[in-house]
Formats: structure tokens, C-alpha cells, sequence
């Protein structure tokens, strides 16, 4: 298992990213990205509570999920859509916001390489983003987010 660790890619794309490889098959860490029943287990910005029990039981293409979340002590409510999906290698999601966490997963010899990216670059406030500190934020969010995911798909959790 090996960690690439967090990065800032091109500004002008206003991303950043974290990549790792997981000693498991893509279609076991997909299984946990599609249940947002899970992503409580998998977030490592620790602000998911708990995914509404509306979500379907498995993701798909324009899906819509609800979570419950906690920043800063202030509880709120966020509604996402899958808007990228290609089965065992791609989900990614939106919200109003329209800034998007994505998961890609490239199957490779020992493993599966997991590329977690939060974009902003389609973001009706880009600059309060970039304002709030998020993009530096979230490159640990996105290192522990990747723990935990490693532990849960692996079953190690």
C-alpha cells in the first residue's frame, strides 16, 4: 500500500487531489463510494453525519442523496447529484454549490489507485472557496478521507 499523498493541481483548473493504492479490486472500494449510506464511515473532513434515508441503495448517474453535516459546530442539510459515473471506475458528485468530489479508480498491479479530487473550477462562488481556506483544507481531508477508505474497502477498519 502506498500513499502518493495530497497535491494542488494547476491552479487554473482550481483542484486538488490525493492519490493512494489499495491492495483490493476497484469493484470493493466502489461498492463503499456508491452506499452514501458509508461516506460517514470514509469522510475525513469529519463534517458527514449521516446520509438521509431517502438515498437510494446504490448510486447511479444523476442520483440525488441527502446528508446531514456539521461545520464549525453549525448542523446543515446537503443534497447532492452523481453527475460522472462509469461503473468500477468513476463517481463523482455536486451539490447546489456546484463544486464536485470526485473518485477515480485505475485497477494496477497490486492494487487499485484511487485519485480523490475536489473541484471547484464549476463553482458558482469560486472565490469564497478559495476565501474559506478550502482547497488547503481539504488536501488533509482528502489524505484521511483515503485512510479510512483503504480501511473500510479492505475491511481493516
Amino acid at each position: 500500500m502506498r500513499c502518493d499523498g495530497a497535491y494542488r493541481d494547476d491552479v487554473s483548473k482550481q483542484s486538488v487531489s490525493g492519490a493512494r493504492v489499495i491492495a483490493t479490486q476497484p469493484e470493493g472500494i466502489f461498492a463503499v463510494l456508491v452506499d452514501a449510506r458509508r461516506h460517514v464511515e470514509i469522510d475525513g473532513s469529519d463534517t458527514v453525519r449521516r446520509s438521509e434515508m431517502r438515498a437510494p441503495v446504490r448510486l447511479e448517474l444523476g442520483s440525488k442523496f441527502g446528508m446531514k453535516m456539521r461545520l464549525l459546530g453549525m448542523p446543515y442539510r446537503v443534497t447532492n447529484t452523481v453527475a460522472e459515473y462509469e461503473e468500477n471506475r468513476l463517481i463523482a458528485w455536486r451539490h447546489l454549490g456546484r463544486h464536485r468530489w470526485r473518485y477515480d479508480l485505475e485497477p494496477i498491479e497490486g492494487g487499485t489507485k484511487v485519485t480523490e479530487t475536489f473541484d471547484w473550477s464549476a463553482s458558482i462562488a469560486p472565490w469564497a472557496i478559495e476565501a474559506a481556506g478550502y482547497p488547503q483544507r481539504h488536501v488533509g481531508d482528502i489524505e484521511r478521507t483515503l485512510n479510512r477508505l483503504e480501511a473500510v474497502a479492505t475491511g481493516t477498519a
